[in-house]
């Protein structure tokens, strides 16, 4: 994927995406990182074209997605919303089946090769035993798998996915991310927003930090993430090391300007 110079301005006049330029090679994990607001994802919304961008292009193997209509676009672009719309009552199955929608011949009828990926899906995630179980009955972690799978059944070359641990405990918060993680292995690039840095750093090949709508660092985690990226970002002091396996830590400890105010009450 190739995103150049990427702007989207609403009608509002705010400002949300300046001028973004970067790309990406096929087959990796990347972690889209920074703070509310900041334009993460108003520029996956333009990459899936749910927002149209105010100007720039979106290139997928190197064909721009504007002007595709949003079929053409389902087939390139898979998406994990942040937060789940009404199920109306679907069943597993034929929620992760809804993945397959791009590719129907007509309106209704699913082949057999639909519903066989869908089975083989279904077990790949673990979910196979929940398939005629109405949505709305699972868990937090067990309707991020069904979501995930349904987007994986879109065999798309990129999918993105927002926020997918935010309502996680720490074993689905692992889990869906060892999930993302394998899924890349098959070609396919996925591009998450997250907040859990740590995490980030742990699963992603590469990261992308964004503040106030612009990219400020990319790289890999180990490359780019800092102490001093973390105050220039989130204005939050943090201790940025190593544990004993090599794997990087954020550890946040105050807010810039908390310190700033308990300082001017000593003086």
């Amino acid at each position: 994927m190739e995103v150049r110079d990427l702007n989207k301005i609403y009608e509002n006049g705010y400002h949300a995406d300046k001028d973004i330029s970067f790309s990406l090679p096929s087959g990796v994990l990347v972690g889209l990182i920074g703070p509310n607001g900041c334009g993460k994802t108003t520029m996956m919304r333009c990459i899936n074209r749910m927002h149209e961008p105010t100007s720039g292009d979106i290139l997928i193997d190197g064909v721009s997605v504007l002007g595709q209509t949003p079929a053409q676009i389902a087939r390139l672009v898979s998406n994990v919303p942040a937060e789940m719309k009404a199920s109306f009552g679907l069943t597993v199955f034929e929620t992760v089946m809804l993945g397959r929608y791009p590719y129907l011949q007509n309106m209704w009828w699913e082949t057999d090769e639909d519903e066989t990926l869908v089975v083989e899906t279904l077990r790949k995630f673990g979910i196979e035993h929940l398939q005629d179980r109405p949505l709305n009955m699972l868990s937090s972690g067990e309707r991020q798998r069904v979501m995930i799978a349904k987007a994986y059944v879109q065999q798309p070359r990129l999918m993105l996915v927002d926020e997918p641990t935010s309502h996680l405990d720490m074993k689905y918060k692992l889990e869906v991310m060892e999930y993302l993680n394998a899924m890349v292995k098959k070609d396919m690039t996925i591009l998450v927003a997250e907040h859990d840095i740590s995490l980030m750093a742990r699963y992603c090949d590469l990261c992308i930090i964004m503040k106030k709508g612009e990219i400020v660092a990319m790289g890999r985690p180990k490359d780019v993430i800092t102490s001093e990226l973390i105050e220039e970002v989130y204005e939050v002091s943090a201790s940025v090391g190593f544990d004993n396996e090599g794997e990087l830590y954020v550890l946040p400890k105050r807010f810039r300007a908390a310190g700033d105010l308990a300082r001017q009450n000593n003086q």
